[in-house]
């Protein structure tokens, strides 16, 4: 039974320029305008069979505004940052150096009284391999960046490392394709288009 999930990545607000842990920031202006030039390109997943998104108001914002009157998932929610909530990386390394250092080198830590990397991968994973579609079912998600991050780390089977290595830009898709256990990241390129000589 292999189905296709789509992720949509939430538009940007202020809090995703910072780049802040679990900040729970609205849309911002420019990701309004940006959510506006790219929604013909996005609008059509709203036929996908479900429709899911993360908890966060950019994440419920960024799906009503395509379309898809999504149904928020717990399970896809941020990783639990404990008291480094609200705050960028580098004022939570400002704060505390050594504990930023010990949680960035070991995926099983929780120095910040939250939820580990490890943890966070397994967690979406595990949303991703209950999904009640039929054959060749259509699944879309608006999820926050790290989200999509950890469930690509899960797809691939890939080292937790791996995760700080995954660049997920504001309203880009990432499609995984298989059932639980078994799933492939999908790589869809644009038909090229011909050359002018």
């Amino acid at each position: 039974m292999a189905h296709r999930v789509t992720f949509v990545a939430a538009a940007r607000s202020s809090a995703l320029l910072a780049e802040r842990f679990e900040d729970d920031q609205q849309l911002d202006r420019a990701g309004w305008e940006e959510m506006q030039r790219v929604a013909g390109d996005l609008l059509p997943l709203a036929a996908a069979e479900l429709r899911y998104c993360s908890p966060t108001p950019r994440s419920r914002a960024t799906g009503d505004a395509l379309g898809y009157a999504p149904l928020a998932q717990l399970a896809l929610r941020d990783c639990d940052m404990g008291r480094w909530r609200g705050l960028t990386l580098g004022e939570a390394m400002a704060r505390e150096p050594a504990v930023v250092d010990a949680w960035l080198a070991d995926p099983r830590g929780t120095p910040h009284g939250g939820e580990s990397l490890l943890s966070f991968v397994t967690r979406v994973g595990a949303w991703l391999d209950t999904r009640p579609v039929e054959d060749g079912g259509r699944i879309v998600a608006v999820a926050e960046p790290s989200v999509i991050r950890a469930a690509v780390v899960y797809v691939l089977k890939a080292p937790p490392a791996t995760y700080w290595n995954i660049d997920v830009r504001p309203l880009s898709t990432t499609a995984v394709t298989g059932h639980a256990g078994r799933w492939s990241l999908c790589l869809d390129g644009v038909p090229a288009q011909p050359s002018r000589v």
